[in-house]
């Protein structure tokens, strides 16, 4: 018996991994957070498979469903959204099932980092404008340690993706504004690669009252940075005619 951790991907049924989907198939005890998951990926699963909705489980409730799959030796495909490496509560259910013995692997999927970007038709790193990312998320219930309080990521000016914060983005836009030039692009992409999605964008001025406007509290990411709006940056060197590499070398000039 194992136990398959899953990244279902940010929303889009298409966006599971190959290996995800054939797993999810092909196990007959199915786990997944129904707050989170598209729920059309459960489509077509024989009759037989055994589906729970953790959403409203504790970590209690979730390990004895664990414990029942392996007392009947049946393999559990544990959906959750996104990527599970970014703010996927794996860490305590897999302390759990190696205090168990039971065996299990993660499956990585993708984040909506990438599916906001893909919406956005952006690069998050632009030559000359950003080479960095800093994923992170407001202090709230779970708090961040000081040394990631937001200003002190700020300082960096770099590209920032915050999740799990949309409900004080009006804090955030000011704290990062002590940092950022005010006018800094903003955008916030709710349900990223659903049929609802939807894009605001706007700069560390206004964004919250825009947000507020169309009353998103959930399911957003905030994404800021002059990689955004910026189309004054130089070419990667990737692709230059004068630039060698391994696998190219460099044109020879007539």
């Amino acid at each position: 018996m194992k136990v398959y951790f899953i990244g279902a991907g940010p929303g889009d049924v298409e966006l599971i991994t190959i290996k995800g989907h054939r797993i999810l198939q092909a196990c007959p005890f199915i786990m997944y957070a129904g707050s989170l998951i598209n729920k059309e990926l459960l489509n077509d699963l024989p009759s037989s498979t055994k589906i729970f909705d953790t959403a409203e489980l504790d970590l209690g409730q979730q390990v004895a469903l664990y414990k029942e799959a392996y007392e009947n030796d049946m393999d559990v495909a544990r959906l959750q959204s996104g990527d599970l490496s970014i703010y996927g509560s794996i860490g305590e259910q897999m302390r759990k099932l190696d205090e168990l013995g039971i065996d299990y692997e993660i499956i990585p999927g993708v984040s909506s980092v990438a599916a906001s970007a893909a919406a956005l038709r952006k690069e998050l790193t632009l030559p000359n404008v950003s080479q960095t990312v800093i994923l992170s998320r407001m202090s709230g219930r779970t708090k961040v340690p000081p040394d990631e309080e937001l200003e002190l990521l700020a300082s960096h000016k770099c590209t920032l993706c915050l999740f799990l914060s949309i409900l004080k983005l009006r804090e955030a836009a000011e704290k990062l504004s002590k940092y950022y030039n005010p006018k800094t692009p903003v955008a916030v992409v709710y349900k990223a690669s659903w049929p609802d999605e939807k894009i605001i964008k706007g700069d560390l001025t206004n964004i919250a009252d825009l947000v507020e406007k169309e009353k998103i509290t959930l399911t957003a990411l905030i994404m800021v940075g002059d990689v955004l709006e910026s189309s004054d940056f130089q070419d990667s060197k990737l692709y230059s005619e004068d630039f060698s590499h391994r696998f190219r070398k460099k044109n020879a000039k007539a």
